[in-house]
C-alpha cells in the first residue's frame, strides 16, 4: 500500500522535470540564476507588475528571448524613422534645450545623447505653443516691428563760454596819446560807434594834414594823389568816421575820436586819461554776447554717438527754472588726457544776456538720432549676456524664437540691425513667460529623448 502511494507521488514530480528540461532545451525559460536587469528594478520599484512572475522568487516566469538579455527598448527617434520611413537629420541638439547643436551624434556634459533633428521638422520644433486661455490671462501683448528714431540721451557738466569769433580789442597802429576816455567801464554795455577816447597821434596828423594837401591840388597838378594819402590814413588804423569829416572840412583835427568797433560788453578797459599808448597795446576789449557757448565734457566712451548737429538742452545752474535749446556746433578733436573726457561745443543764442560767461550748466544730448531704423520696445528683448532673443507671433498661439543682433539703445526701443523685418509682430509684454515654456519644453523633450541612454548605462 505504501508503495503504490509512493510510486503516485514520484511520477508527476518525474513529468515535471523532464518538461522543464524540454522547455530548457527549446529556450523557453531560463532556470540558472541570475541578478535583475536595471529596467527590470525600476519596473519593480515602481510598482509594475510582471505577468506570472513567482511570489517570492525574484525572477519573472514569462518567455524571454532566447538569449536572455532584457528586451531593447525603442528610441523615440527611430519610433519616427519606423513611422514615417528614413529621414536626412540635420545636426543634433542638446537633449537639455541649451543653445548647442552637432553635426554629428555626441554626449553632453553629463553623458546623456544629443536628440537627432530631422528635416522638415526644425522648424515647427523651434515653436512654441501657448493656449489661447494662458495667453489672456498671462498678458501677453505684441506689437508690429516698425522703423523709429533712437536716440539717447548723453548727460553732461559744461560751463557758459564766450564766442570766440565775437570779441575785439581795440588797439592802435601808431604811438598816440589818450586824451580822454569817455565814461565807459568795464562791465558796461557798448553800441557800434560809441565813443571811447579821444586820442593825439602825431603821425595820424600828418598824414592828415598830406590827405588835405591832396584834396585841395588841382588834378594832374602833383603826383601826389588824395587815393594814396587816404591809404595812408586807412593803414594807420583811422576811424572811418574821421576820414569822412577830413574830407568834408579840408581841415587837420589835432586829436580824433576812437569809436567802438562792435556791440557788447566792456570785458577790459587799460585806457587811462593821459597815458601814452605805444603801437598795438590793447586799450579796450570787448565781447559780443548776442550768441555764447556752451563747453561740454563728455565720457570718452561717448565720443562715437554724438555728432554736430544734433539737439541739445542746456540749464543753466543759476537759471534753474529755464531751458535753452541749442545744437552740438563741434566735437573737438582730442581727448582731456587726464580726464578722459572729449570737449562738445554748443551754440546758443543769448536774448537779453543771462548767460553769462563762467556760468556753470547741465547739458543733455540726443545722441544717435541719425535716421530712421528697425527698432523694437525694449522689453521685446531677452538679453542673457552672450544671445538676443525675441519671439515673433505665428498665430493660432504659436510663437517662434529668433536671435537677434541689437544696437543703439534709447527712449525705450532697442535698434535690430539682423534678425527682424519691419512689420513682423513681436512679444512686447510677458515675453519671459514664453521664454520659460520654451526652456522648459526643450529640458522635457531633451529628458525624454536621454532617458533610453541612461538606463542602458546603469
Amino acid at each position: 500500500m505504501r508503495r503504490g502511494i509512493l510510486l503516485a507521488a514520484l511520477v508527476p514530480a518525474a513529468a515535471l522535470g523532464l518538461g522543464g528540461y524540454a522547455a530548457h532545451r527549446a529556450g523557453w525559460t531560463d532556470l540558472s540564476p541570475r541578478p535583475a536587469l536595471a529596467s527590470e528594478r525600476n519596473d519593480h520599484g515602481s510598482g509594475a507588475a510582471h505577468a506570472g512572475a513567482e511570489p517570492g522568487s525574484g525572477h519573472p516566469t514569462a518567455a524571454s528571448p532566447a538569449d536572455g538579455h532584457a528586451a531593447h527598448q525603442v528610441h523615440p527617434a527611430e519610433e519616427r524613422l519606423g513611422a514615417s520611413g528614413p529621414r536626412r537629420i540635420l545636426y543634433y541638439r542638446n537633449p537639455m534645450g541649451l543653445p548647442d547643436t552637432s553635426p554629428v551624434p555626441k554626449k553632453d556634459s553629463m553623458g546623456m545623447d544629443y536628440v537627432p533633428v530631422y528635416e522638415g521638422e526644425a522648424a515647427e520644433d523651434a515653436m512654441v505653443r501657448v493656449a489661447p486661455g494662458r495667453l489672456q490671462t498671462s498678458g501677453v501683448r505684441t506689437e508690429p516691428v516698425a522703423r523709429r528714431q533712437v536716440v539717447r540721451p548723453v548727460r553732461a557738466p559744461g560751463s557758459v563760454q564766450l564766442d570766440e569769433r565775437r570779441v575785439s580789442v581795440v588797439a592802435l597802429r601808431t604811438e598816440s596819446f589818450v586824451e580822454r576816455v569817455e565814461n565807459v567801464t568795464t562791465g558796461d554795455r557798448v553800441r557800434r560807434g560809441q565813443p571811447l577816447m579821444r586820442l593825439y597821434s602825431a603821425e595820424v596828423v600828418a598824414a592828415g594834414a598830406q590827405y588835405v594837401s591832396a584834396l585841395n591840388m588841382p588834378s594832374g597838378s602833383t603826383l601826389a594823389t588824395p587815393e594814396g594819402a587816404r591809404r595812408r590814413l586807412e593803414n594807420l588804423g583811422v576811424p572811418p568816421e574821421v576820414l569822412v569829416e577830413i574830407e568834408r572840412t579840408r581841415r587837420i583835427p589835432q586829436s580824433f575820436t576812437w569809436p567802438a568797433p562792435r556791440d557788447g560788453v566792456v570785458l577790459e578797459r587799460t585806457a587811462v586819461d593821459g597815458m601814452r599808448a605805444p603801437s598795438g597795446e590793447a586799450l579796450f576789449r570787448l565781447a559780443d554776447l548776442s550768441v555764447v557757448w556752451v563747453l561740454a565734457e563728455i565720457p570718452e566712451r561717448e565720443v562715437g554717438s554724438v555728432a554736430p548737429g544734433q539737439a541739445v538742452e542746456v540749464r543753466p545752474r543759476g537759471l534753474p527754472d529755464r531751458t535753452f535749446q541749442g545744437r552740438v556746433a563741434l566735437v573737438y578733436p582730442q581727448i582731456n588726457a587726464a580726464a578722459r573726457t572729449a570737449r562738445v561745443r554748443i551754440e546758443l543764442p543769448n536774448p537779453g544776456g543771462v548767460l553769462l560767461p563762467g556760468m556753470y550748466a547741465e547739458v543733455e544730448i540726443a545722441a544717435g538720432g541719425g535716421g530712421a531704423t528697425v527698432a523694437v520696445p525694449e522689453g521685446a528683448v531677452i538679453d542673457s549676456g552672450t544671445r538676443r532673443v525675441v519671439f515673433i507671433e505665428r498665430g493660432e498661439g504659436r510663437y517662434e524664437p529668433r536671435e537677434v543682433r541689437t544696437g543703439r539703445r534709447g527712449g525705450g526701443f532697442v535698434e535690430v540691425r539682423e534678425g527682424l523685418a519691419e512689420g513682423d509682430r513681436v512679444v512686447v509684454a510677458a515675453n519671459f513667460l514664453i521664454d520659460a515654456e520654451s526652456n522648459l519644453r526643450a529640458a522635457l523633450r531633451g529628458l525624454a529623448a536621454a532617458t533610453p541612454a541612461g538606463e542602458e548605462r546603469q
